[in-house]
């Protein structure tokens, strides 16, 4: 009879397989990667996310930019900046930083504005956010967005932020849920804006909505008051109030 064939050996592919390039954890990447560990590790957090209609919201940002001009450039995160800022006025629970042993209410709205970069992102800081209009924001937001990019951003820049907001929605997403910049309390991730079925006087309609996710550190804030905070943020939106 045949002797058995021994079985072949594995090909050396599947136990080395091929590196195609070794990014290593220094520099900006390296300090968001300590950093988020840190966070994702400590931090007892939970997400609550909000369906917008955001026609009202589109219908504001147009008007608002013929009235400016072509400068500032107005986009939907602006108003989305305007919006939260307004609301944390409301709701300063949200406007905290958790630190040792204690919540830490601030008095000033200080907004941080995520700014993706090649190799990692910052957090440059809108300060007095509450105080300022839509334009004004999105010169600021501008500013501090090509400074990142150019390296040239200040690091008092990056500090002081009492709520984060971070938008994807360039990138064709729906729904994320950020990690929070510590010690704050809370982030706001944004998606895209699509058109989707909404329901309006008991009739279903298409219309252009965006998904908004808030992550809360429950050690800072309750879901009941979180929870109010972003469902007042998503009726600003949708009826574009003082914007």
């Amino acid at each position: 009879p045949a002797t058995p064939a021994a079985p072949a050996p594995p090909p050396a592919a599947a136990a080395e397989a091929a590196v195609t390039e070794r990014i290593p954890l220094t520099g900006l990447r390296g300090i968001i990667a300590r950093n988020m560990t840190t966070a994702w590790q400590t931090v007892p957090r939970v997400a609550a996310g909000l369906e917008v209609d955001v026609t009202a919201c589109l219908a504001t940002r147009k008007a608002l930019q013929e009235r400016l001009g072509p400068e500032p450039h107005v986009s939907l995160t602006h108003l989305i900046l305007r919006a939260v800022a307004l609301t944390l006025r409301e709701h300063p629970r949200l406007n905290a930083h958790v630190v040792e042993g204690a919540v830490e209410v601030v008095a000033d709205v200080n907004l941080g504005l995520a700014v993706n970069l090649e190799d990692g992102l910052v957090v440059p800081v809108l300060r007095h956010a509450d105080r300022k209009s839509v334009a004004e924001l999105a010169a600021e937001a501008r500013r501090l967005a090509e400074a990142a990019r150019e390296g040239r951003l200040p690091p008092a820049t990056l500090q002081g932020a009492t709520f984060t907001v971070t938008t994807l929605g360039a990138t064709g997403i729906d729904w994320f849920t950020p990690i929070i910049h510590q010690p704050q309390v809370a982030i706001l991730g944004v998606g895209r804006v699509a058109e989707r079925a909404v329901v309006r006087d008991g009739r279903v309609v298409v219309a252009p909505t965006m998904n908004l996710t808030l992550v809360y550190d429950h050690r800072g804030v309750a879901g009941y008051p979180a929870s109010l905070f972003l469902a007042a943020v998503g009726d600003r939106l949708r009826r574009a109030q003082e914007m």
